[in-house]
C-alpha cells in the first residue's frame, strides 16, 4: 500500500520495499551511539552534506540525546544548536527533520526551514502539533511511557496492543489539532521505555501499526535491542543495523532512520535488484577496482 507523505513543499510516494532513507546528525555532546562529536557548524554542515551525497533522502538534526544520564538540555541551549544548522541545510535544499520534544525549539526549526518535527515524547506537549498544523511540517510522533530523558519501564499487559492504542490516539490528537494526516509519521518506539524482548515484541508486531494507515519510521540504527541480540556496543553494529533495515523494508516501513547512511543504501539497493524490482545498473566494466584488490609493488 503506497502512502503519500507531505514535507511541506515537497510531496513524496511511500511505496513498500523502498524507504526513505533518514541520515542522523547529533549536533549534541551526549549522543549514545555516535562517538562523533560534531562541535562546529562547520563540522556538522559537512557530515549532513557527506550523508546526502551518501544517498540520504532527509537530514535528522538532534541537539539532544535521549539517554537518561545526561541532565535536560535548557530550550534555548538546544536552539542555538540546532537552528544555523536547519537554516543552512534547508537554504541547500535538504529536507531537514529536527528531532526535539520542545516547542520553542520546533517552533524556530520550522521557522528556519525544517520540513519535519521528530518527536520522541510522543505529543507530550501538543503544542508541537499546532506548531506544525501552522507551518505545514509534517509530525513523527513516537511512542513511549516515559517522560523524556527518564527511565521508564512499564509492566505492559500487552506492549504491541499498547503501542497500536498510543499511536492511534496521537495521531487523532495531531489531526485534531489541525495536522493533515498526510503530514504524520508514526514511530513505535524501539527502546523507548521498553526493555529489548518488548522492543522485539513491538517489532514483530509492525502489520498493526501500518493497519493506521499512516507512514511509519523504523528508528533501528544501533538501538540497544540490537546490542541484547548480538552482544555487540553501539559502535559494532553496523550488520545487526543494516539486518534491521532490511526487515524494515519487507514490512513496508516509509523511512529509515540510520547513522550510516551509505551503507544502508547500498543495502537497499542489493535487496531491490536481488528481488528483480531494479535492474543491475551501468558499471564501468573496465573498472578493475570493481573486482579485485590490487596490490601495488613497493
Amino acid at each position: 500500500m503506497t502512502v503519500r507523505l507531505a514535507l511541506r513543499d515537497r510531496v513524496v510516494e511511500c511505496v513498500p520495499g523502498r524507504p526513505l532513507v533518514m541520515g542522523v546528525v547529533n549536533a549534541g555532546p551526549d549522543s549514545f551511539s555516535d562517538a562523533r562529536r560534531l562541535g562546529t557548524l562547520d563540522a556538522q554542515l559537512a557530515h549532513a552534506r557527506a550523508l546526502v551525497a551518501a544517498g540520504a533522502d532527509l537530514i535528522d538534526v538532534g541537539a539532544e540525546s535521549g539517554v537518561t544520564y545526561s541532565d535536560l538540555t535548557p530550550a534555548e541551549v538546544e536552539r542555538e544548536r540546532v537552528v544555523p544548522l536547519v537554516a543552512a541545510l534547508a537554504a541547500e535544499g535538504v529536507t531537514v527533520s529536527v528531532d526535539t520534544f520542545k516547542a520553542p525549539v520546533a517552533r524556530a526549526a520550522v521557522d528556519a526551514g525544517a520540513a519535519m518535527i521528530n518527536d520522541v515524547s510522543g505529543l507530550a506537549d501538543p503544542e508541537l502539533a499546532d506548531i506544525c498544523a501552522a507551518s505545514g511540517a509534517a509530525l513523527v510522533v513516537m511512542h513511549t511511557r516515559a517522560e523524556p530523558k527518564r527511565e521508564g519501564f512499564p509492566d505492559y499487559a500487552d506492549v504491541a496492543a499498547d503501542v497500536e492504542e498510543f499511536l492511534a490516539q496521537r495521531a487523532a490528537m495531531a489531526v485534531a489539532a489541525g495536522v493533515a494526516a498526510d503530514r504524520i509519521v508514526l514511530d513505535p518506539g524501539p527502546d523507548f521505555a521498553k526493555r529489548p524482548h518488548e522492543t522485539v515484541a513491538v517489532l514483530r508486531a509492525w502489520e498493526r501499526y501500518r493497519a493506521l494507515g499512516f507512514p511509519l519510521l523504523a528508528a533501528v540504527s544501533r538501538k540497544y535491542f540490537l546490542g541484547a541480540i548480538t552482544g555487540r556496543a553501539p559502535d559494532a553494529r553496523l550488520a545487526s543495523t543494516l539486518a534491521a533495515v532490511l526487515w524494515a523494508a519487507d514490512v513496508g516501513a516509509a523511512i529509515v532512520r540510520v547513522h550510516d547512511v551509505a551503507e544502508a543504501v547500498d543495502a537497499l539497493a542489493v535487496r531491490r535488484v536481488l528481488r528483480g524490482e531494479a535492474p543491475v545498473p551501468d558499471f564501468d566494466a573496465d573498472d578493475d577496482a570493481l573486482k579485485w584488490i590490487r596490490s601495488d609493488a613497493r
